[in-house]
């Protein structure tokens, strides 16, 4: 079983190198690095006279504001990844041949899923390592939690490609990239509308964002990630407001959170296993 899971995982690795969303996502990540290292060059010349302390806060929140640029190009590559993964192999024939053999379907889906799960966050480590040293080149800030803060974004990024695979199994490629990140973004507003209910102390629509997170934890775990990333003067600065801004985080990721999250994650994996299971060749 373990060497069968591997083996899909490199083929599946293989094949997401083949691709042209690749390029796609390496050009839009190249050119988000380069103007986000324009930028931030510009900082000190756009903002003269910033003390150290208000400097550093400058730089963390547009240090998130870029993260979530990569965060949604690495949306984008892993919703639309994981569509072809297994709709198009079902359209083109190809899961007729894998899946004759006496291999079992939950194994080839695992497979696939550690594969992806390896790209996208392979994909996060280097670009967002890179983002991270342009930020201490040009401005000389080192966020406090890097490796959280990456760690939760490589989740983030798992959460997503999950589903896409869930979608994969029941509708087209397309259909299933297309509607991921169409979640994806619908739960990111869902989160700014809860934040901005919580700073106007609306507990109904407060609860708007708590309910979205945990539908789907991809806006629970961007909270933590921008909470990692960001100067820890960001909410003595903002003591009034600062739920209502997108960028700024007040709280960390909790244990019970990732609990879910990797519950979540679970769960949508065995439902798309029982999905493929049931689907006809």
């Amino acid at each position: 079983m373990i060497k069968t899971i591997g083996t899909v995982a490199a083929l599946t690795l293989k094949e997401a190198a083949r691709r042209r969303v690749l390029r796609a996502l390496a050009a839009l990540t190249v050119l988000l690095l380069s103007l986000s290292a324009w930028g931030f060059s510009r900082i000190d010349a756009e903002f003269a006279g910033l003390t150290t302390g208000e400097a550093r806060m400058v730089a963390s929140i547009v240090l998130n504001l870029v993260m979530f640029g990569l965060s949604l190009i690495a949306a984008l590559g892993t919703a639309f990844l994981a569509g072809p993964t297994l709709s198009g192999e079902f359209e083109s024939g190809i899961a007729l041949a894998m899946l004759a053999r006496p291999v079992r379907r939950g194994w080839i889906l695992l497979g696939k899923w550690l594969g992806l799960v390896v790209f996208g966050s392979g994909f996060v480590a280097v670009a967002g390592l890179a983002q991270l040293i342009i930020v201490k080149v040009t401005v000389g800030y080192w966020p406090p939690h890097p490796l959280t803060g990456l760690a939760l974004l490589a989740g983030q990024a798992t959460v997503l490609l999950t589903l896409g695979l869930l979608l994969s199994a029941v509708v087209s490629p397309m259909a299933s990239g297309v509607v991921a990140v169409g979640l994806f973004g619908a739960t990111w507003i869902a989160g700014v509308v809860g934040m901005v209910g919580e700073d106007l102390g609306n507990e109904s629509v407060a609860r708007v964002g708590t309910v979205s997170r945990v539908l789907l934890p991809t806006d629970g775990l961007w909270q933590g990630t921008m909470n990692a990333f960001q100067d820890p003067s960001v909410m003595a600065q903002f003591t009034s407001g600062a739920g209502a801004s997108p960028f700024i985080s007040a709280n960390s990721v909790t244990f019970a959170y990732l609990g879910w999250s990797t519950l979540w994650i679970a769960l949508i994996l065995g439902l798309a296993g029982v999905t493929l299971a049931r689907r006809d060749l």
